[in-house]
């Protein structure tokens, strides 16, 4: 019987779900070598190369063919047939003889530059230069000695393959409280399924809005403009110089607290929830983490601006979660200071333009010491009033410690000035007597470093110490992959997703705490990026504004990636104060629709490739699994798994049930053999 195709197409309602970044989200494993599709000598790439074998004076015996090439004013270039569009790892072998700090080397494939550093080496070392997103067909590939010089031996291109996403939900705070570990539960469950979406909100005296409230003693009210009145304790009633009465705070009916601003004499409030209006009135919903920052509390000039009030009501009254930083200040010039007395801002700082040394502060006997356990009093402070709220805290202290310093700069913060070793007993030292002088247990601690270069690892102050690691992304204007200068850099960076991962061997949760951009839905999900939350930093009054700027974020693709059900929002999250490992899917309000409709006469559902007549996310791992196992492409392979209808099962059919999953308006199809069905 002549065997007849048929193309079908089945209109699938199943509801999307829960997308499981481990079928596509990976940090790169060592590649079979099936998976190679380019390898060569780098001295034969091209007529114009020069054969080395020596730098200069400089033997480095033991490369492979008849030399190496060597970095020095002219480029390498060649092109990579690549078999479908996806991610690659390139891979070099390599010396470096140059610097002892590290050198910075230039890659562009298809005119986007990737920079990575190479660290000294005086023998012939691996080295995965970057992952990098290739077309289907030819890329062009460019070495170029920018900052030079390296010797190059050998480079190979890979398929990039990935492991599942999978973190033990054990925290470095053993005496942790039932809700950080419950948050801490959930937090390993959404990692490798989706994407917890985050906000950054300002903190101190930021976003000021002035009211024409003002207080009449004759009438002992508050009232504005237009007569509306508020309350306030009389305890609170205070004088002025001349002799006026005046109350410090009062609360409108709605519970917005007001300051009185002496200079004027009228009331003030700062709109610190602006960010979160924004994207309830853009996407229809708010961030699932609000960012916060316990700067306030610096010794210098402390205050009260509500911190803790504003984190215990988004947690206990609107079941969001809470992360912190600390922008914690010290005097500019110590000779300055006098422990415990007040200083004016303008000489205090977190820059590391100062004279406070951060070893002195873990060393006894020092002013350092003393000013830094009066921070760590003030700080410990708020978080037992939060830890007594039953309110836990994704704690991000000494953010951004390596600054520029692993690429032969320097570190902005003070905290990091004096290099890694000093940064991670700083870290040490503050997470003990928090823990063990202060009795603080409600926190999950994230390191955030900047660069994470070959040189960060020695800034990672280790598993025990560390629950969750985390990236900046600030791009707009540079390393950019995408051809612009300026304008939103969607870029999903998942060569820095898997290079974070690599330096923790997979055993911490990998974020992106603060960014620019959000990444694009699509980005993500194509590059294998499987981030844990984002967390876009606030507005300034004027600029940059980081979330509702068009020069950051492009409106489009924030709402498509909020409204996914991929990204998890502020009214999705589940009872995480009691939430047990293993609870997902992450939004269990959402009720599941009918499965798909098919022919009766099919023998199978569209997608479904498991065979248990569900179309879900174990389709998709096993899907991946059938493919990384190098199974030919083009090779039919089971029908349902042949999503998009083209007769073959590869790639791009594992991308469009990656789409389905994830809640994008895509339509699942097949191709069947009629005779099969008979």
């Amino acid at each position: 019987m002549i065997k007849v195709l048929k193309r079908l197409s089945s209109a699938l309602t199943a509801a999307a779900m829960a997308f499981t970044a481990s079928a596509v989200m990976p940090s790169a494993i060592a590649a079979e070598d099936t998976d190679i599709i380019f390898q060569a000598e780098c001295e034969t790439l091209g007529e114009d190369i020069q054969v080395w074998t020596s730098i200069y004076d400089k033997q480095v015996p033991g490369y492979s063919g008849e030399g190496f090439a060597y970095l020095t004013a002219s480029n390498i270039a060649f092109e990579v047939e690549a078999p479908e569009e996806g991610m690659y790892e390139i891979n070099v072998r390599y010396a470096q003889i140059l610097d002892e700090a590290g050198r910075l080397q230039t890659l562009a494939v298809n005119g986007s530059e990737y920079s990575t550093v190479l660290p000294y080496s005086d023998t012939w070392q691996d080295y995965q230069f970057a992952m990098v997103r290739l077309k289907k067909g030819t890329n062009t590939f460019e070495f170029m000695p920018k900052y030079g010089y390296a010797a190059l031996d050998t480079i190979t291109v890979t398929k990039a393959t990935f492991p599942e996403l999978k973190v033990s939900p054990v925290l470095c705070d053993k005496e942790a409280t039932k809700e950080t570990q419950s948050l801490m539960n959930y937090l390993c469950d959404v990692y490798g399924n989706g994407i917890l979406s985050g906000q950054q909100t300002i903190y101190g005296g930021g976003h000021g809005v002035t009211t024409t409230i003002r207080y009449d003693a004759s009438t002992n009210t508050c009232v504005d403009s237009d007569g509306n009145t508020y309350s306030f304790d009389e305890a609170d009633k205070a004088t002025a110089d001349d002799g006026s009465t005046f109350v410090w705070k009062c609360v409108g009916d709605d519970g917005q607290v007001y300051s009185y601003d002496t200079q004027n004499r009228n009331y003030k409030y700062n709109e610190y929830d602006r960010e979160l209006k924004y994207l309830q009135a853009t996407v229809g919903d708010m961030s699932a983490i609000q960012g916060f920052d316990f700067g306030a509390n610096c010794p210098c000039y402390q205050w009260d601006d509500g911190v803790v009030e504003r984190m215990i009501d988004w947690t206990n009254n609107k079941n969001g979660i809470c992360t912190a930083s600390w922008h914690i200040n010290v005097p500019t010039t110590l000779a300055d200071y006098t422990l415990g007395e007040p200083l004016d801002f303008s000489k205090t700082t977190y820059s590391e333009k100062c004279d406070f040394s951060p070893s002195n502060a873990y060393t006894e006997g020092t002013l350092e010491y003393d000013y830094f356990q009066l921070c760590i009093e003030n700080l410990a402070e708020q978080l037992l009033r939060l830890q007594e709220a039953n309110v836990p805290v994704i704690f991000r202290p000494l953010h951004e410690a390596d600054g520029n310093y692993s690429n032969g700069g320097v570190s902005w913060f003070w905290w990091g000035k004096e290099g890694p070793e000093v940064y991670n007993n700083l870290w040490k030292f503050l997470q003990s007597e928090l823990q063990d002088k202060y009795g603080v247990h409600n926190l999950i601690w994230e390191q955030n470093l900047y660069a994470w270069s070959a040189a960060s690892a020695e800034w990672y102050s280790g598993d025990e110490y560390v629950d969750i690691v985390g990236y900046d992304k600030y791009n707009t204007q540079y390393n950019r992959h995408d051809g612009k200068t300026s304008g939103p850099n969607l870029d999903a960076e998942s060569g820095i997703f898997w290079k974070l991962y690599d330096t923790v061997k997979g055993n911490k949760m990998v974020s992106m705490p603060e960014n620019d951009t959000i990444p694009a839905l699509d980005n993500i999900l194509i590059e294998n990026a499987g981030w844990l939350y984002f967390c876009p930093w606030y507005d300034e009054e004027s600029s940059p504004k980081f979330l509702s700027g068009e020069e950051y974020q492009d409106i489009d693709e924030l709402k498509k990636i909020y409204t996914s059900d991929y990204c998890i929002t502020l009214s999705e999250l589940p009872d995480w104060k009691n939430y047990e490992s293993g609870e997902l899917p992450t939004n269990p309000t959402e009720e599941p629709t009918e499965g798909p409709t098919y022919p009766e006469d099919l023998g199978f559902i569209p997608g479904d490739v498991n065979s248990d007549e569900i179309v879900n996310v174990f389709d998709a791992v096993l899907l991946r699994t059938w493919l990384a196992d190098g199974y030919e492409e083009g090779l039919l392979g089971p029908t349902a798994s042949d999503t998009n209808g083209d007769g073959t099962v590869e790639v791009a059919d594992l991308v469009l049930l990656h789409e389905y999953l994830v809640g994008m308006d895509v339509e699942l199809k097949y191709y069947v053999i009629i005779e099969d069905l008979l």
